[in-house]
């Protein structure tokens, strides 16, 4: 899951080299933290959030399909 985020944000971004996505366990859900830089954030987040909504959905199916509980956080 962690690798998917990255290579959509990576391909989204003006500089993929400041990506990055950490997985922070929490209880009973792993939390995945993406890093973009500052001036790639509103392509990530997209027009009303639509990008990182359609980001977090796929995350969802994943992590239901695998019996697991995800979320993703945008870190400035």
């Amino acid at each position: 899951m962690r690798e998917l985020i990255e290579h959509i944000a990576k391909a989204l971004v003006e500089k993929p080299v400041d990506v990055s996505v950490t997985e922070v366990p929490r209880e009973n859900q792993a939390v995945l933290e993406l890093r973009v830089a500052k001036e790639d954030l509103g392509r990530v987040i997209g027009k009303q959030g639509r990008t990182v909504r359609a980001m977090r959905t796929l995350l969802a199916a994943i992590a239901t399909k695998q019996q697991k509980r995800v979320s993703l956080e945008i870190i400035e």
